[in-house]
């Protein structure tokens, strides 16, 4: 191999190994606008163990408002509601409960294979807060919970199964 071959190799494999890491559920964007509407997307990179992924349940934070997902093909999503403890007002109307989990079922994603689910909601108006959506993971054969919330100060990386996150940053002023 030339000198130009492996740095060509090195350099690939440097930039391979982020993914590595990064080998657990999380969101296609870590940041958001305060007070604005965010696309989530859930990034799913493999199953439990080689076990293909049969389901993909998400909890929706205090503060996040109308969550609504997005239909799969060959998956049932269902949402679950709970009631509020502080009831808000959506164009005239008061909302005293909001979906707080939502669920794709049902389908079949290999362990080779990489999926997303995503939902649409609308942002706490908080800057600076860090949101973390609970995910559980079910497969063929076991399940991993991607619940675990690091402490105050620490990343993701120091808790084994890290909850997506997403940080609020500074309000747009726009709805889209």
């Amino acid at each position: 191999m030339t000198r130009l071959s492996l740095a060509a190799f090195a350099a690939v494999a440097f930039i391979a190994l982020p993914g590595v890491a990064l080998a657990h559920v999380t969101l296609e964007t870590a940041e958001a606008p305060a007070d604005g509407y965010y696309r989530a997307v859930l990034r799913v990179p493999h199953g439990c163990d080689g076990s293909a992924t049969t389901a993909i349940r998400v909890q929706i934070p205090d503060g996040v408002k109308q969550a609504k997902p997005m239909p799969k093909a060959g998956w049932q999503l269902t949402i679950k509601k709970a009631k509020l403890a502080e009831p808000y007002d959506w164009y005239g109307t008061k909302i005293t409960e909001d979906v707080r989990e939502i669920a794709w079922t049902g389908g079949n994603l290999d362990d080779a294979f990489y999926d997303e689910f995503i939902f649409r909601a609308k942002l706490p108006a908080d800057e600076g807060k860090v949101l973390h959506f609970p995910v559980v993971q079910t497969c063929a054969k076991g399940e991993t919970k991607w619940i675990d919330i690091p402490a105050a100060g620490a990343d993701e990386d120091s808790v084994e199964h890290p909850a997506p996150s997403l940080k609020l940053g500074k309000k747009t002023g726009g709805d889209d």
